[in-house]
């Protein structure tokens, strides 16, 4: 019996054998020597990650469970890769004309390059395969038990070793995934390794089946008849479980981020598809092909209570067969090392491109990032991503105990990448699927997967029993494995059925109630019709044949010489004897410099990309681009000019509204002013007037008291009805002007006069009288009437201790300016813009007239074809009449 030491030592040396073939075909990759390591059968040997540790030795433990019904999970890919060819075909010439580095990636570039979108669909793709990483630990942990116990000498703590095996398989992933950066994200070096465990592991399962079949059974006759005689030869299908199954498998197939990483990423040429859709399914039938032997022969052999998930050790071992046994061992550490690989890689290369590098560039700001920069981030990022992963497999086994069926796992993880399916087949197949659509698609799917099928399986302590049973807050509609009162389905059943439907439900209906941005039109057009905007497989074998062609293109633009040369120091730089030198991307790069001397940088490059990006974009594509991308630019400028006319528009509507408002208010208090104003003097008349008529023996000297009390109120009634008619007829228009030449300097004297008559303090008027010898040919009672009524607001609202007032008249380029400044605090700004509005008054308080006085003004002024206006930069109220040309004579 082969002991822990030794079983630990193998395991070693596998992996350095597995490092050592990684690197070689790294080495041959970039030497441009790599024609077989881009073969179909390559190609279909990677595919076989599918198979992890759960098939190797959960599907013997599900057939011994469950019987026939560990067939789905090999149904679900048979049926893609048979049925659904075209559509992985288009899944692939999608991939590789967008140039898309993961699923993350190729959601993101569908729906408008939506990095918010990635995120989600990075942090879905970890947690739903975290299930997954924390079955293979629980299946190494499993295999490395089986061999303790048969070695009495070994101390094995199954705690510890669940960690020091999660801490490896990290070690082990960074080595592999994360040593070089690839610009499209191709490890020729891991596809190679993960092909040639491939073969290990179904080798090693063949040669358990080969054994049970004929060194154990004795043969396929009696075979049969064990499987007869057992409870899984029975046909029994529960058409739910299987339908859903087969569901899941199929999708996860599709959707798993490591699936997606040997499928489309790493594929070179879309034929492959052809050979693989024969090949895998040939591949998955020997893999499934002694399942059922094996779990019929252990259950017979071994005692009852064996854990079936370990026939494949088991069996061997009870029969004295160690070699067998180690070499079953190294066929399960193979699925389960595989898988870890490429999931951590193509998980980690989807937190490092979505979550890390945008963090960290914007961080950055606008400074200088050199390439150096980058690349340390990224590569730093990726290996701690991996280790993240493996701890996150670590904590689930924790915490679900490490007791549940390997299968089990497994259809949770299925379930949880399963979610990304309506938003990944939408994208492909419907234009009208919008980003808020697949967002909302998969928020609502990815809640309810956990919620009905995640939590439940870690156990009581994430999700008491009691939920479980009576539902959240005692709300029984809510219960996690039977929802809206919907009871008696297989619990995965139940899962996948709410989760996927109300997934798709809200996938489609935001889809079609949201508006897609441009680059979401463009880019659906793109992907819905991907064979019409890109160029299918070239009709030449190898890249010999894609090397001839850029000779051809070569000698056309450098001349037959200079590139005949060029090619040839090309090839002896590669190693080669003759013939033309690989296409690899160093050959390329130099090329397109020597191209881009003479057409171009951008020609150079578009025209190199033609023959070996696999993509093609005709003159009438450009042009159509082109056209559209103008049409949004112009689009997108007249939006922004009736976006700022509409601003400005709102803008100017607000301060009418605004100037109304104070109208409005202005007028409400005029017409409680004007009330105010005719009602005093009328009571003042009525009342003296009664006193006059009914006082019998009134004195002389009080007779004529009250007379004048009544003659004033009567004067004062009589300004008040002047000026309103007077306002009234200037605004209608029907004022007739007196035009009359006259002195200026006169009428400012008369105004000045007639302003500050019957004040026993009038203010001091400062006046310049050598400037004011200008004659005027205007209406001067008119023009008078403006001069009063901005002394007479002087006198009445100056608050200086000493009022003064500053009469200045200028003459400036022909037109005369007279200008009224007093020594007071002048009028607040928040109601200079209002001052010559009809009603207006700047406080009740000084308030000594009804406000129209200014209003008279403005309306004089624009009859006499002049204006007048507030000066707001001085220190006291500033009012400036300005003249016009017409107005002033010649002396």
């Amino acid at each position: 019996m082969a002991s822990l030491n030794v079983l630990i030592l193998v395991c070693l040396g596998y992996v350095v054998l597995l490092f050592g073939v990684a690197f070689a075909a790294d080495r041959l990759a970039a030497a441009g020597r790599s024609t077989w390591l881009r073969s179909p059968l390559i190609y279909t040997l990677s595919l076989s990650i599918y198979c992890t540790a759960w098939t190797f030795y959960g599907a013997v433990g599900y057939a011994a469970r469950s019987g026939l019904e560990f067939v789905t999970i090999y149904l679900g890919p048979t049926l893609v890769m048979i049925g659904w060819w075209w559509g992985l075909r288009k899944l692939v010439r999608i991939g590789r004309s967008q140039r898309v580095t993961s699923i993350a990636d190729l959601i993101s570039s569908r729906y408008g390059k939506s990095n918010t979108l990635a995120i989600c669909v990075t942090i879905l793709a970890v947690i739903g395969v975290t299930p997954y990483i924390a079955l293979q630990l629980q299946s190494i942990t499993l295999s490395f038990s089986i061999f303790a116990e048969a070695d009495p000498g070994s101390h094995y703590y199954e705690g510890a070793s669940v960690f020091w095996v999660a801490a490896g398989l990290a070690v082990f992933a960074i080595l592999f995934g994360t040593r070089n950066l690839d610009a499209n994200e191709r490890h020729h070096g891991v596809v190679t390794a993960v092909a040639l465990e491939a073969v290990v592991k179904l080798v090693a399962l063949l040669a358990v089946g080969i054994f049970v079949v004929w060194g154990v059974a004795g043969g396929v006759g009696p075979t049969l008849d064990r499987i007869d005689a057992s409870e899984i030869g029975q046909w029994q299908v529960d058409r739910g479980r299987w339908a859903t199954i087969t569901f899941l498998s199929a999708a996860a197939f599709v959707c798993l981020p490591r699936m997606f990483q040997v499928m489309v990423v790493e594929n070179d040429d879309e034929r492959h598809l052809r050979t693989a859709a024969w090949a895998f399914p040939l591949y998955l039938l020997l893999m499934s092909l002694f399942v059922v032997p094996i779990a019929v022969v252990g259950l017979d052999l071994l005692p009852k209570g064996a854990n079936p998930d370990l026939f494949v050790l088991t069996v061997p071992l009870s029969q004295g067969q160690d070699g067998l046994a180690m070499l079953s061992f190294l066929g399960g550490f193979s699925s389960a090392t595989s898988m870890v690989i490429v999931a951590a890689m193509a998980l980690s290369t989807m937190v490092s491109n979505h979550i890390v590098i945008p963090i960290w560039l914007s961080s950055k700001g606008r400074g200088a990032v050199v390439s150096g920069d980058v690349r340390s981030v990224v590569l730093y990022a990726r290996r701690v991503s991996i280790a993240v992963i493996m701890a996150l497999g670590y904590f689930y086994y924790r915490l679900s105990g490490g007791g549940a069926a390997l299968a089990s796992i497994g259809l949770i993880a299925f379930a949880g990448i399963a979610q990304i399916l309506p938003a990944l087949v939408g994208g492909l197949f419907w234009r009208g699927a919008t980003r808020i659509g697949a967002l909302a698609g998969l928020t609502v799917g990815f809640v309810l997967w956990v919620y009905t099928l995640l939590l439940p399986g870690i156990g009581g302590e994430v999700m008491p029993q009691s939920v479980l049973d009576h539902g959240p807050f005692g709300w029984g509609w809510l219960r996690p494995q039977a929802l809206f009162d919907i009871a008696g389905l297989d619990p995965m059943v139940h899962a996948v059925m709410w989760s996927l439907s109300l997934n798709m439900a809200a996938f489609c209906i935001a889809s079609v109630l949201s508006f897609p941005r441009p680059l979401e039109r463009l880019q659906g057009a793109q992907f819905v019709n991907v064979f019409e905007h890109s160029a299918g497989p070239r009709g030449w074998s190898g890249s010999a044949a894609q090397s001839e062609d850029l000779m051809i293109m070569s000698q056309r633009i450098l001349g037959a010489r200079e590139a005949q040369e060029f090619f040839r120091a090309q090839t002896v730089e590669q190693g080669g004897r003759g013939g033309l030198p690989e296409p690899t991307p160093v050959f390329l790069e130099r090329l397109e410099r020597e191209l881009g001397g003479s057409v171009g940088a951008a020609a150079a490059h578009a025209m190199i990309g033609q023959i070996v990006g696999g993509s093609s974009v005709s003159v009438e594509d450009l042009l159509a681009v082109a056209d559209e991308s103008a049409q949004l630019l112009e689009y997108s400028s007249r939006l922004e000019a009736k976006s700022s006319e509409l601003s400005q528009t709102a803008l100017k509507l607000r301060e009418a509204n605004t100037k109304l408002t104070q109208i409005s208010l202005q007028k409400d208090a005029f017409l409680s002013q004007v009330s105010h104003e005719l009602r005093t003097p009328m009571t003042s008349i009525r009342a003296f007037s009664e006193i006059l008529r009914d006082t019998e023996g009134l004195g002389l000297e009080e007779q004529v008291r009250y007379s004048t009390i009544i003659h004033d109120e009567a004067l004062r009634l009589t300004r008040l009805l002047d000026d309103l008619l007077d306002l009234s007829v200037l605004e209608s228009g029907q004022v007739n002007l007196n035009r009359a030449r006259g002195d200026l300097g006169d009428v400012l004297e008369r105004s000045v006069s007639t302003a500050l008559a019957g004040w026993s303090n009038p203010l001091i008027v400062k006046r310049h009288f050598s400037n004011e010898r200008i004659v005027l040919y205007s209406d001067l009672d008119r023009l008078g009437q403006v001069f009063i009524n901005l002394i007479a607001n002087a006198q009445k609202y100056c608050d200086a201790p000493d009022p003064e007032l500053t009469i200045t008249v200028h003459d400036v380029w022909g037109q005369v300016m007279v200008d009224f400044v007093d020594n007071g605090s002048g009028i607040p700004s928040d109601a200079q813009s209002m001052i010559f509005e009809k009603f207006a008054r700047v406080s009740a308080e000084k308030a000594g007239g009804a406000g129209l006085g200014l209003a008279i003004c403005k309306e004089i002024m624009q009859r006499l074809g002049g204006d007048v206006s507030y000066l707001s930069g001085k220190e006291g109220a500033a009012f400036r009449v300005r003249l016009p040309k017409e107005e002033r004579a010649a002396m």
